[in-house]
């Protein structure tokens, strides 16, 4: 694939399913990642992981940085963080969210507002942190894992549709300020992708979903990994403010 020899980059949610996978998939390309979650003792275990998967050079190749991203001040501590860590960052990857869902009539003020604050405004935030590193340094890749949904929508997914088709918007006007400083920012949005929840499902409600696509099956997490992995390198240089769909043809847009 790509080479990011020499990068350093930042995940959220990185101990989950997707998130793991983007880790894995930066780290093979020869990044250091600095690993974020909320926590602490299954982002270290994955560390160990890594280290042990791909060979740590140095005892700081990939590091952990627990943070809860609904607490603004730690939120904003974090870029700080992993730039102290490693004295850069390059890639930044939006990948942590949370659902709250319900029909819309019962949906609570505060189901609305939890998954805002962690999918939307600390995306923000993290973006806001970087872009000051990034302008100085000339180069910056910013990504966010959106979904499916925040473009088609869903039933009982309002606030979660709602955050994720936010992520699009602020990536494309974030792209436009700093498109001339070699800082891109793009999206990946995945569709349905087989994780540790969507294994427990029953059979009959895993084929409903999947004649949904038509690949016939979920993605996996290395998939979204690989998209993420192209849009980090320097090869992606000319591709911003940008939704690579990842859905197995499920919404073709």
């Amino acid at each position: 694939m790509f080479s990011l020899e020499g990068m350093t980059a930042l995940v959220t949610g990185a101990s989950g399913g997707i998130g793991s996978a983007i880790a894995r998939s930066l780290a093979a390309q020869g990044a250091r990642i600095a690993l974020s979650g909320s926590n602490g003792a299954k982002l270290r275990s994955f560390r160990e992981q890594l280290n042990d998967e791909f060979g740590a050079r140095t005892e700081q190749d990939h590091v952990e940085i627990t943070c809860d991203l609904s607490n603004p001040t730690q939120v904003e501590e974090l870029i700080p963080a992993a730039i102290d860590t490693f004295g850069k960052l390059d890639i930044l990857v939006n990948n942590a969210g949370i659902t709250r869902d319900g029909l819309m009539m019962r949906m609570k003020d505060d189901d609305w507002q939890q998954v805002i604050d962690v999918n939307l405004t600390a995306a923000f935030r993290l973006m806001r942190a970087a872009t000051r590193p990034m302008m100085k340094a000339r180069f910056g890749r910013m990504i966010s894992i959106t979904s499916v949904v925040g473009t088609t929508g869903n039933p009982g997914q309002m606030n979660y549709a709602a955050a994720k088709a936010g992520l699009t918007g602020m990536t494309k006007s974030l792209a436009q300020e700093l498109a001339s400083r070699n800082i891109t920012v793009n999206c990946v949005a995945p569709g349905f992708i087989r994780t540790a929840m969507t294994d427990t499902l029953p059979d009959a409600q895993k084929d409903e979903l999947n004649s949904r696509i038509p690949m016939g099956r979920m993605g996996e997490g290395d998939d979204i990994g690989a998209a993420v992995a192209y849009l980090a390198s320097k090869e992606a240089g000319y591709v911003t403010g940008q939704t690579l769909h990842v859905n197995g043809g499920m919404a073709m847009i």
